[in-house]
């Protein structure tokens, strides 16, 4: 694929990095001369110097060819006019990288939308969810960012003979925005029918909106009614969506952060979060804040020696899971040994990302569900013309190992029903397994006139 990227600093780097290992020809453009000399001396790519945001740059750049452009400099205005830019001058996919969270706030104003970006990518929040997915569970897989965070799909394994357990799914009331996924037992998975039943030993997966999720799994797992104790250090854009992602009925979540006027706005924004004013880098402040009796510490300054600091002290007073956030790879083969469970790398969260991108047609992002599983988590646009908008979904003919999850129309997604038609325009999110990959894109292809 031909593939532009926009900013040669540490995310542009790594990802260009990761684009020429895969073999795609790739293009990187910065203001910085420095930046692109050390990309040409060190990767396989063809390096511009100049503004993203002038056309006559991304017009030398190949823009207009491309099959994804990703505009991930350090300014998020930029991005987001050189991604728009780059769409309109015949780019095939253009994402942009976002720090305020107000650019992909939608009850304030569709960025998005407006600019005609296929995907406002926030490498925080991104790293937030991927660090949520490991204390909710190491297997459930956390979607927002496909459905811009109405629709989650979790994986549960099934360890109990509990009330749902046995029965047929069609008997099973579920409420209204959830839907069963997925079932995998003894090595195989499939998409879950109406006559399928949950056992004992099951991993199967459930698909809706968050707070509707808790109430079904209470029908086929017992999670305990303690809640667990989350101590997130660093009260940043990570630590804030992470604390956000993990408030509700599992989890008592404690945000410390030192700065004040920070405190204030995590305070105002988080409903049940427990926000300390606190120096989470000195033990004594630890001690106090009894981080030894929580059941997970997360460490998600923005220094990786802060991080791994702070992570040993809660360690050593008795926190029970230790995760941090750890940028830099020289340090990955240091943290196992200083007692730390699990490191979250920003780098390599948005390099899972990226790679998802890397679809032709119909199809705006792929990621497999699970570890090494057979299914996978589709986004495909409705182009106009296309097979699946000529009946309701009750009336279309998908193969029976494809599930319509989500739709999501004029920036709201929703867990649609058999009444529901998609219409030209909509962003679909499905589960589909690799055997009815082909005929399913099929479907959502425009015909040949």
């Amino acid at each position: 694929m031909r593939i532009v990227v926009l900013g040669a600093g540490t995310v542009g780097g790594s990802i260009a990095s990761l684009l020429c290992m895969h073999r795609h020809s790739v293009t990187v453009v910065d203001s910085c001369p420095e930046n692109i000399r050390h990309v040409n001396d060190t990767l396989d790519v063809r390096g511009i110097t100049g503004s993203a945001s002038q056309s006559s740059v991304l017009f030398q750049a190949g823009v207009g060819s491309a099959d994804l452009c990703l505009a991930v400099t350090g300014d998020d205005e930029v991005n987001i006019v050189a991604a728009s830019m780059s769409k309109a001058m015949g780019a095939n996919r253009a994402v942009a990288r976002v720090y305020a969270p107000v650019l992909r706030d939608l009850s304030t104003f569709d960025y998005q939308r407006h600019f005609g970006i296929d995907r406002l990518l926030s490498l925080e929040h991104l790293t937030a969810l991927e660090l949520a997915r490991g204390i909710r569970h190491p297997g459930s897989l956390a979607v927002e960012n496909l459905s811009r965070g109405d629709i989650e799909v979790h994986e549960v394994l099934v360890t109990k003979q509990e009330k749902g357990v046995g029965k047929p799914l069609k008997s099973i009331s579920l409420p209204h925005g959830v839907r069963m996924g997925s079932i995998s037992r003894d090595g195989s998975t499939w998409i879950a029918g109406a006559e399928d039943k949950i056992e004992v030993g099951d991993r199967f997966t459930i698909i809706g909106e968050r707070t509707k999720i808790d109430e079904v799994k209470s029908q086929f797992c017992d999670d305990g009614h303690a809640k667990l104790g989350v101590v997130i250090a660093g009260g940043g854009e990570t630590g804030y969506h992470l604390a956000h992602a993990l408030e509700g009925q599992r989890f008592g979540v404690v945000l410390i952060e030192r700065d004040r006027d920070r405190c204030d706005f995590l305070a105002s924004h988080l409903k049940t979060t427990v926000v300390v004013n606190q120096d989470a880098t000195r033990r004594a402040n630890l001690e106090e804040e009894r981080v030894g009796s929580a059941d997970v510490f997360v460490a998600c300054f923005g220094d990786d020696e802060n991080n791994i600091m702070a992570s040993v002290e809660a360690r050593d007073i008795g926190a029970k899971t230790i995760m941090a956030l750890v940028s830099r790879p020289d340090y990955a083969r240091v943290v196992g040994k200083l007692g730390i469970d699990r490191v979250v790398s920003p780098r390599e969260v948005v390099a899972k990302q990226v790679l998802g991108y890397l679809t032709t047609g119909p199809v705006v992002s792929r990621t497999h569900l699970g570890e090494g599983g057979e299914l996978n988590v589709l986004e495909l646009d409705v182009p106009e013309g296309a097979s699946v908008t000529e009946h309701v979904l009750a009336g279309l003919k998908l193969p029976s190992q494809c599930l319509i999850a989500a739709v999501i129309r004029e920036g709201f997604a929703k867990v649609p029903g058999g009444d529901d038609r998609l219409m030209t325009g909509d962003i679909v999110v499905a589960l589909v397994a690799d055997s009815v990959m082909d005929e399913t894109v099929a479907l959502f292809s425009a015909r040949k006139s």
